[in-house]
């Protein structure tokens, strides 16, 4: 019975793979950068360079594109754009001050972004003492976090913001004095214009402090709430750092702590422990130096998660995750202690430390009983080090608190039994014999570390395009890997002190089934299948070779034209925007509600962006699902609504929004202002349902990796249009 139970527990290291995908929407505006310009230094004369500096301060789980690097790799790269005047003219490029390197998965490109601050600098020479430097900058900033992205144009000026004196006009060139000269009266005039805008231009955040409180007022839904449906006031869907994904979180970490105790460097110790305190003479006193034994594991790993938290960040979770240095050194960890764990050799500690902590232990009292733990910790370092490596590792995305609820949950797991066995001695008896079960748990620890050891080598491999591990190579790896471990699971694979198995328990057998049926699931992806379950695991899908959907698609007739023809062949924007998967659909509102009313269907929006890294994800892993896109080719108008798209309009096409008086002459501009007056929300992606009012039908859904839900949501706005049409 004992040999049975023990069998059971390997499945926990498994658990270690286990990722709940949960998603941020919130029907509000959100601004997670607030930017302010300055000038270095803040007086000049007439034929001076002066320094304009653009500082954007940017929220947390937040970051914002650069200006530096490639436009044409997909995020939209930060711009600032001069109005040309006379008055000054540009010295050099536009310069991005301490921006990282990112390597984006989903646009397969070596980026640049700020977190926490931004700084951006250009060189002016003033020309004129009655200058005008005025212009826009565009930006987006994107959260890992929420997986949401938000573009923003905004104006500035530097009227009041940099003070010119007319200087020595000979520093100024006479060309360029005669230039300024005729165009001085223009210059006044449109100081008139510009002085008459600028008591409606709601962009003087960026030049003090108290208007940006004000212009964040004026952003709050007040002036549209009338006008936002219902629906759209609904509480917010969980998020990252709620309690739900966070108690999901430690779970796992406790889970994992459970699968530390059932360790070769762990488990023997029990009984060990135990006995130091039955021995105490004081019944009441053993009870307590227990519990101090156990606390003190728990703080000592909490510390730990503490630790990592204090040094944790975004910059630092990004570099972790994408430069190549952290990444293989992980992987070599790992593939260090996969071999460790396999028995080629034993992995311990300076014998010198644990034995100077050990003396401490011996000098009794509650003192003793906290460098007993420590000895415990250090001791059992073998084995508990890679799991422990795996729950920090996986709580680096910047926050404050997943690093510690995850060593609180683990430690809790690791102290919880010691603590119990050295209340209730007597429960000793029902523990299983240590044996060759042992040695099992260990080697199935070895296998995961294996395909951790891979994954970490392919974060740096996609990074710096390496090309070692393209994704069949990848998947080859690991179809062999745990083909392996159910092989072994099986009996019929033997390591370094495993004892031989004449029979296979039942637990052990249901723990094979699993292995290999995981195993044969992933065979597939050498041609080609999505893996969505491992979406976050294996290298992208441009890395394979042989992609035989890709291929269908490209060259085969699976478009489903049959089951959806536009109303117009021949829509607005066509020829600048598509949809993914050949889906037919629209790209202005007007055109698109126009045709569902003729075709009777609900209108499907889709609020996205050229830069918008987590649309592009929506689209390869939840939009490509066989039952969603039967959905969106069958039983709807599709509209996809590019909130970036900087094409300008006819100008009888142009208009003055009311949300910020400003006038909206792109296509991009007048989709992301219809986003913000009609539905109180600026994030994307973004997803509605509509019927032929403009209402909606069902909530609006965001960025959720889960298929279920989204083909939740379509199917309850096409019930609730075919209620209304009734």
């Amino acid at each position: 019975m004992n040999k049975r139970i023990g069998n059971i527990f390997p499945i926990f290291g498994v658990i270690l793979f286990v990722l709940c995908a949960t998603f941020d929407l919130s029907a509000q505006i959100k601004e997670p950068a607030k930017w302010k310009v300055s000038a270095s230094p803040k007086e000049a004369s007439v034929g001076d360079e002066v320094t304009l500096v653009f500082e954007a301060t940017i929220d947390k789980e937040w970051y914002l594109y650069s200006s530096d690097f490639d436009e044409d790799a997909g995020p939209t790269v930060t711009t600032i754009d001069f109005e040309p005047h006379s008055s000054f003219e540009l010295i050099g490029d536009l310069k991005a001050v301490g921006a990282e390197d990112k390597y984006d998965e989903i646009f397969e490109a070596d980026i640049r972004v700020f977190y926490g601050k931004g700084r951006f600098e250009q060189k002016v020479k003033i020309l004129a003492a009655d200058f005008k430097i005025i212009g826009e900058y565009d930006y987006q900033v994107c959260s890992d976090v929420s997986g949401q992205c938000i573009p923003f144009s905004d104006d500035f000026d530097f009227a009041k913001i940099l003070k010119v004196s007319e200087g020595n006009e000979d520093t100024v060139a006479p060309t360029q004095q005669e230039e300024a000269s005729p165009a001085e009266p223009k210059s006044d005039e449109e100081e008139g214009l510009e002085e008459k805008k600028s008591a409606v231009d709601p962009t003087k955040k960026l030049i003090e402090e108290e208007e940006v409180a004000d212009k964040e007022t004026a952003l709050a839904p007040q002036e549209v709430e009338e006008e936002v449906d219902p629906l759209l006031q609904a509480e917010n869907e969980r998020d990252p750092l709620s309690p739900y994904s966070l108690l999901t979180f430690a779970i796992a970490s406790f889970l994992a702590g459970l699968a530390a105790l059932l360790t070769p460097c762990v488990f023997p110790m029990i009984p060990m422990t135990v006995a130091f305190f039955t021995g105490n003479k004081s019944r009441q006193k053993a009870i307590i130096k227990a519990l101090v034994y156990g606390f003190s594991i728990i703080l000592i790993y909490t510390a730990i998660g503490v630790v990592v938290a204090k040094i944790n960040g975004p910059g630092f979770a990004n570099w972790l995750s994408t430069n190549w240095v952290p990444n293989v050194i992980f992987s070599l960890v790992f593939f260090i202690f996969a071999l460790a764990f396999l028995g080629l050799f034993e992995i311990t500690l300076p014998s010198g430390l644990v034995n100077k902590v050990d003396r401490e232990a011996d000098k009794g009292g509650y003192y003793g009983t906290f460098f007993m733990a420590f000895t415990l910790v250090l001791v059992s370092f073998s084995c508990t080090g890679p799991i422990v490596g795996t729950i920090l590792v996986e709580s680096a995305g910047g926050q404050t608190l997943k690093p510690i609820i995850g060593m609180l949950a683990f430690s809790a797991a690791f102290a919880i039994p010691f603590t119990l066995f050295a209340i209730f001695p007597e429960w000793l008896k029902s523990l299983p014999k240590s044996g060759g079960w042992l040695n099992s748990v260990k080697v199935v620890l070895g296998f995961l570390e294996l395909a951790l050891a891979l994954k970490f080598l392919s974060i740096a491999d996609q990074a710096y395009h390496w090309n070692i591990l393209d994704r069949e190579v990848y998947l080859v790896f690991w179809i062999v890997i745990f083909g392996l471990l159910g092989i072994y699971l099986l009996g019929k694979l033997r390591l370094p002190h495993d004892d031989k198995i004449e029979t296979v328990s039942v637990p052990r057998l249901m723990l094979a089934i699993v292995t290999l049926s995981f195993t044969v699931y992933m065979i597939p992806g050498l041609w080609g299948a999505p893996l969505k379950a491992l979406a976050g695991y294996l290298p992208p899908m441009s890395t394979h070779d042989f992609d035989i959907p890709a291929l269908v698609r490209e060259g085969g007739n699976g478009s489903g034209d049959e089951a959806y023809q536009l109303c117009d062949p021949n829509p607005k924007y066509s020829d600048l925007l598509h949809l993914p998967h050949g889906l037919k659909g629209y790209f202005d509102y007007e055109e698109a509600m126009a045709c569902a009313k003729e075709q009777g269907k609900p209108l499907f929006i889709d609020f996205t962006g050229h830069g918008c890294v987590n649309c592009r994800e929506m689209e390869a892993r939840v939009w490509s699902d066989p039952a969603v896109l039967k959905r969106l080719r069958e039983d709807f108008v599709i509209v996809a609504l590019y909130v970036d798209e900087k094409t300008t309009l006819p100008e009888e096409d142009w208009y003055t929004s009311e949300y910020d008086g400003k006038v909206k002459k792109t296509i991009g501009r007048q989709n992301a202002d219809f986003q913000i007056t009609k539905f109180n929300n600026n994030a994307q992606p973004f997803y509605l349902l509509l019927d032929h009012d403009g209402k909606l039908l069902t909530r609006p859904t965001a960025y959720n990796k889960r298929v279920s839900d989204f083909v939740e949501f379509l199917d309850e706005g096409k019930i609730k249009f075919e209620e209304r049409m009734k």
